[in-house]
């Protein structure tokens, strides 16, 4: 006999699979960097180029909620808002910063192929919650403290991503190669301020949506980061010597 479950179970049923999946990622990357940038290793399978790679698995975040956004039962104002704020973050992600990074490479196609499916999972999770499955947001909403809070922190995380990016970006000269010390901005205090200000982001998107797959993402989004992060720190002090001992790998004066 089929099992017959109803989208609401399917949805809270895959809700908690992220969480678990979450925990096991954290785990793994604590002990195993993924193996694409610098920590790019042989033995997993064919390769793309950094940026069409970058491209395809970024790409279905952006596109994936506006698909959702357009087909739910629900595009008010509020939704609008949502939508809005999350395209500043992904349409960047996807269709501008890969042709803003410098340096070529390659990278896994299973890495790509990875990520495409957490970001159609995670679009699932947050646009059908609230475009359908959720509660309906009116009006009131855009001045509840929930939303007003978690969008200025979402757009204090978005301002601290973009300008360790933009350091990172202008870290090198033309034709340089190798890495170097990012000084500046929240790398006075840690190693990974993109990571920090993406966490952050997410934490805001979290508050100001109330969502279960907005508390989801920002668990996912620190258990991938965090790990990343601290294996960023410790390669920094592997290369530098003299790299600066106040710093923290990616939140300020703690971790």
């Amino acid at each position: 006999m089929l099992l017959s479950i109803n989208e609401s179970q399917f949805y809270w049923g895959l809700l908690v699979s992220f969480w678990v999946l979450a925990a096991l990622t954290a785990i793994n990357l604590l002990f195993r960097a993924a193996p694409y940038g610098r920590y790019k290793s042989k033995g997993w399978g064919p390769e793309i180029s950094a940026t069409i790679g970058w491209i395809l698995m970024e790409a279905p975040a952006s596109l994936a909620p506006l698909a959702l956004f357009f087909m739910g039962a629900r595009r008010d104002t509020v939704l609008w808002v949502f939508t809005v704020l999350w395209q500043i973050h992904y349409f960047h992600r996807a269709f501008v910063f890969p042709f803003r990074r410098r340096g070529g490479g390659t990278m896994p196609l299973v890495i790509a192929l990875l990520a495409i499916v957490f970001n159609l999972g995670n679009a699932y999770l947050n646009w059908r919650f609230l475009t359908e499955l959720g509660p309906t947001y009116d009006l009131a909403w855009l001045t509840d403290p929930r939303f007003v809070i978690g969008t200025g922190i979402f757009g204090i995380g978005f301002v601290i991503n973009q300008h360790a990016d933009w350091i990172l970006l202008h870290l090198r000269k033309p034709g340089e190669t190798g890495y170097k010390i990012p000084h500046g901005g929240m790398y006075r205090f840690i190693s990974c301020p993109n990571y920090f200000g993406e966490l952050v982001e997410w934490v805001g998107w979290a508050i100001l949506t109330w969502s279960p797959g907005g508390l989801t993402f920002a668990i996912w989004t620190a258990a991938n980061l965090v790990p990343r992060a601290i294996t960023h720190h410790r390669d920094y002090h592997r290369r530098f010597p003299e790299y600066p001992a106040e710093r923290k790998a990616v939140i300020p004066f703690l971790l």
